[in-house]
């Protein structure tokens, strides 16, 4: 079954990824690029398998969130395996990149990456449990990562950046004529979940770093709203493959109960005066292999 169209409903079903056989693309063209228009000049970007003990290490956090959501009621599935760095694909540590679910209908984008396509038969399982399948055409000029979206029950937000381009977005919104799908362009990154955090109705969480009083979507008139100026910077091995702004990025269990960076000790406390219940894990890597909490799950059932 499959059901989930906002951000903060209590979670019922989620899919947790996995970083086995993690790969830095060597043949992907556009991966390939990423060398040529990166702000980070200290060290290469990298090429071919992540290493073993990074893997390892990821490996062992994601199981940590695991059983963590299992304990809170939530169940759990993770992708089949896929060795990427056989086929020099990337990996499956991100699943919310890779699909876009609105109620029970799953969205198979043409993701920035084309070799991140192969990455769709590791939810085999999953796309047999939907009510509908659609799959953006292949090229045709649209670029579309799932994660650039973000989804508030009656409405959506598409982020307009490297991963999500206007081709998409129109195409998106023939592809659900009744739903409000707000564009937006904030800054010239990725995806929108380090961002825009919307914590439950009404209350949404900002970076205040890139998004300004005068670009607020305007979806979020009338909600309360927490301005965040800064996060701890975390640790990378090599290459930063994502900013400190990956700190922002968590993942809301209930409207109450929110799973976020154990490093980001004033953002828990913003969020404790708020009410919520706020479980500190570790992703060790998410900014070497690009993703925190909401990243790496993909939630199929919300109430």
């Amino acid at each position: 079954m499959i059901s989930s169209q906002d951000e903060w409903s209590k979670l019922r079903r989620v899919i947790v990824g996995d970083a086995t056989d993690a790969n830095w693309p060597v043949t992907d063209p556009v991966f390939a690029r990423e060398s040529e228009k990166t702000t980070w000049h200290e060290s290469p970007v990298p090429r071919g398998p992540v290493p073993q003990r990074i893997i390892e290490e990821t490996n062992e956090d994601l199981d940590q969130l695991a059983m963590t959501l299992i304990s809170l009621g939530v169940e759990v599935v993770r992708p089949d395996a896929l060795n990427f760095q056989t086929h020099d694909g990337m990996y499956n540590y991100c699943p919310r990149d890779r699909l876009l679910i609105w109620g029970d209908t799953v969205v198979d984008p043409a993701m920035m990456y084309p070799c991140r396509d192969m990455e769709l038969q590791c939810y085999h399982d999953i796309l047999q449990t939907a009510g509908r399948v659609v799959h953006m055409p292949r090229n045709q000029g649209m670029i579309m990562d799932a994660a650039n979206v973000c989804r508030l029950g009656d409405s959506m937000l598409f982020l307009e950046s490297a991963s999500g381009n206007r081709a998409a977005y129109q195409w998106l919104c023939e592809q659900f004529p009744n739903v409000n799908i707000e564009l937006c362009n904030f800054y010239a990154g990725v995806h929108i979940d380090s961002t825009i955090v919307p914590l439950r109705q009404g209350l949404v969480l900002l970076n205040a770093s890139r998004v300004k009083f005068d670009s607020v979507p305007l979806v979020f008139e009338g909600w309360h709203k927490i301005w965040v100026n800064d996060v701890v910077a975390q640790d990378f091995y090599q290459y930063p493959y994502a900013s400190k702004w990956i700190g922002l990025n968590m993942l809301v269990v209930d409207p109450n109960t929110v799973i976020c960076d154990a490093a980001q000790k004033n953002l828990i406390r913003t969020l404790e005066t708020y009410r919520f219940t706020v479980i500190p894990l570790q992703l060790r890597h998410s900014r070497t292999l690009g993703g925190g909490f909401h990243c790496v799950t993909l939630d199929l059932v919300r109430n």
